[in-house]
């Protein structure tokens, strides 16, 4: 599956264009490296999105076979890994 169209039905981004405009930007990172909108997602990739000084690891435990996901199917298809907010300072 399109790494777009997963991040929508995982919930992660709210639409498949907000996917395709953070992954042109270089904000998206699939097992560590930059990810294009159309690269491939597969069980136990680790996916990196960073969003306004928000850095959010995922670990996909489940691909679905088909485009439509309800709410608690989203849930199981990532493992949150961490959330680190970057714009809080440091103490």
């Amino acid at each position: 599956m399109r790494l777009d169209i997963f991040l929508k039905l995982s919930r992660l981004c709210p639409r498949r264009s907000v996917a395709q405009q953070l992954c042109d930007a270089g904000f998206v990172f699939l097992n560590g490296r930059p990810a294009k909108p159309a690269q491939v997602v597969k069980t136990e990739d680790q996916i990196v999105i960073r969003t306004r000084g928000v850095e959010t690891v995922v670990r996909v435990l489940r691909v679905p076979e088909a485009h439509n996901v309800s709410r608690r199917e989203a849930r199981d298809l990532v493992e949150l890994i961490s959330r680190t907010d970057k714009s809080e300072p440091e103490r």
